[in-house]
This record gives structure tokens, sequence and C-alpha cells, in this order.
């Protein structure tokens, strides 16, 4: 499997580079995944078209990164990150139960859900999930209509599974109050699992290179969190981060073109040194952005997701980068790979466990991705 993903991950820098797709069945049992090289219909932003960073809201990082640079003299490396979306580990209390997410737990085990992904995840470096809801025995569920929470040992489910980190910036981390949302945080911990969000970023060292993790919950204050957005990324480069990944939790449900203020966020994490930006809310796949030689992907959808049993749509994608580390610096690799997924096993109602997509399906999902990331610079 490993051959198949480095044949297919040369470098080709060239401006307008072909997008190109391959039938993997033996890479993914059976299953389809889009490797491209900076793909043609990829919205770019050249520099000089990049909104300007706030004067007031600049950092001196020199320091910081020269250390970085020292550190990083000698090191030759990848890292390949995976990230998906929306992961509820649980269900709302109102739901019918026999069909929930927690029945499911009962009857199969932890093992079952994420047992057709876990080798993808397995072969990276860093897989990193959206934890939408807690994992908590806390009784006291917020007023708000939907709220969902897991048993402290759905854990398993992930740690299992070889995921790494949470973000927990998001619209249901606190279903079940801050006792519930410190639950998760001290559960993810003791498993294993790096939680971020919020004001609390992350530092993860993988093979001598240090990723920072910041994770920002946008639903309701749009651009007033490029202060927080600006104080966090500062905050993983004091730090020493070589690579930085920025996860949102913006947007709106169900709507498949970001909004301005999705894309001016995105645009001002790489403007102030995120390498990579991905967001989830609402529901469905968003289109991917190239700005400054840098991807944002807007929404990466639901992933294993209690919240629904039967969602109107059920396509989902594992998006991975390959960052290269050359003689102290971090290069900026031009290939990306999709794994087109559902984010169910069965089609018509949701089993909870996410599959790679075969044949028609994986191009079907594969070509909504494409016309969804053309779209993002027609409107």
């Amino acid at each position: 499997m490993k051959k198949l993903i480095q044949a297919h991950r040369q470098k080709k820098r060239k401006r307008n580079i072909m997008i190109f797709c391959l039938l993997c069945g033996a890479l993914l049992t059976a299953g389809t995944a889009l490797y491209l090289t900076r793909a043609s219909w990829l919205p770019s932003s050249a520099p000089e078209e990049a909104a300007a960073v706030p004067q007031a809201l600049e950092t001196d990082v020199s320091s910081p990164q020269a250390a970085s640079a020292a550190r990083l003299r000698n090191l030759n490396t990848q890292i390949t990150i995976s990230l998906v979306g929306d992961c509820t580990l649980g269900t709302d209390e109102a739901f019918a139960y026999d069909t929930s997410l927690n029945a499911y737990q009962l009857y199969r085990g932890s093992d079952y859900f994420l047992q057709n992904v876990k080798t993808i995840f397995a072969e990276d470096d860093l897989t990193i999930i959206n934890m939408e809801g807690p994992l908590t025995e806390s009784t006291e569920r917020n007023g708000e209509k939907f709220a969902f929470k897991g048993a402290p040992g759905f854990v398993d489910i992930l740690s299992g599974s070889s995921v790494e980190a949470a973000n927990l910036a998001n619209n249901h981390s606190h279903d079940y109050g801050e006792q519930g949302f410190e639950d998760t945080k001290r559960i993810l911990s003791d498993a294993g699992i790096t939680a971020f969000g919020y004001d609390e970023t992350a530092l993860i060292t993988i093979k001598g290179i240090k990723i920072g993790l910041v994770g920002i919950y946008e639903l309701h204050d749009h651009l007033e969190r490029a202060r927080q957005l600006k104080d966090n990324i500062a905050k993983v480069k004091q730090e020493g981060a070589d690579l930085i990944i920025t996860i949102f939790h913006w947007g709106n449900e169900r709507e498949t073109i970001p909004d301005s203020n999705q894309m001016a966020l995105g645009h001002i994490a790489i403007d102030y040194g995120a390498d990579l930006v991905a967001g989830h809310h609402p529901h469905v796949l968003q289109g991917i952005e190239e700005y400054r030689g840098k991807y944002i992907v807007y929404s990466l959808g639901n992933f294993c997701f209690g919240g629904n049993s039967a969602p109107d749509d059920m396509d989902t994608m594992i998006f991975q980068q390959t960052f290269t580390i050359q003689s102290g610096e971090v290069l900026t690799d031009e290939n990306i790979t999709l794994i087109p997924c559902s984010i169910s096993s069965e089609t018509g109602f949701n089993n909870y466990q996410p599959t790679p997509a075969e044949g028609s399906e994986a191009e079907r999902i594969l070509q909504k991705i494409d016309e969804r990331s053309a779209q993002i610079n027609a409107e």
C-alpha cells in the first residue's frame, strides 16, 4: 500500500498541473482515491491578491523561526496528516435507541465503527477528527434542541483506530455543560489522544517535527475570531511549531459553498502562518481552495456521526497531505490525497461505519468536490 501511495506522491512543481484519478482496488479495499498536484480546478489566489493582515495584528516570529530552522537542519523526513469531519460518538437521549450509535456500540463493540478506515489512519502520521459531543456521565443537559453525549468508554472507538488528535471547538462540546467538556478532555488525554480548541492549543512532536494544532469556533463571532486566531497561531509559533494546522468550526448547515466569513478567516489563518486549514459544521462537503500555495478544506462533512440515523447526504472524505522536511526547510508539498467515503457502509441509512467509496460512487463524490471547488471563486 505504501509503495502505491509513494508512487503517486512525486513532487511535480508546475503552475498548471493536471488532476488525475486512480481506481485503487488494492490500495483502499477496492476504494478510490484522488491524487492531485495543484489541481487546475482548485481556486488559487496569488500572493498579490491576498487580503492584507492588519498591521496591528502582526507578530514578530523571527526568533522562533530561526530556532526551528536550526533544529531541523539535519532532518529529512515526511509527515502525512489525515483530516476528517464531525465525529459524534453518542446520541441524543430523545432519539430512538434501536437505531442509535449507542445501540451499535452495545451489540458490535468499539472496534466496529472505524474498522473500514483504520488501516488508512494507521499508515499516516497524524489523524485529526472533530469531536462533536462530549464523553461523560453528566446528566446536566443544556437547553439546546439537540444535545449529544457518549459513554466514557466510547473513547476506545478512537484510540483503537489510530486517531491521535481531536478538535473540541464546536457547538456540541458543551452539550452537557462544563463538566461534560472537562470530562471529555480528561478521557481523551487518558487514552493518549490530544485534545485542542478554543484557547487551548496543542503541540505534538512526530519524527522530530513539532506540529501546532489550533481549533477555532466561529459560528457566532465570525471575523471577531481573527484576534483569537492570531494569538493562538502566535502561541504555537513561539512554542516552536514547525507545522501549524488550523481547524475551524464554521459556516452554515447544508450550505455547499463557503460564506465570506469562512473565506476571510481561512485566508487570514494562512497569512498568519497556518500550513493547512480545514473546517466543518455544514454537515456536507464543501470545496477546497489553494491560497498562497496552501490548502483550505472548507468542510469535511460528517464522518462517524451519531447525530443522525438517516441523513440525506452521506458523502464524506478523508483529506490527506504529506509535508516534506528537507535540510531544515518545510517544503511546500504540492500533492494532496482525497479519499472519498460514505459515513455508512450501508445505503439508505446510517450504520455509523465510515467506508471508502468504490467505483462510480467514488467518482461521483470526487466530481462533487471538483464542482464545489470550482464554485468557490465563481461566487
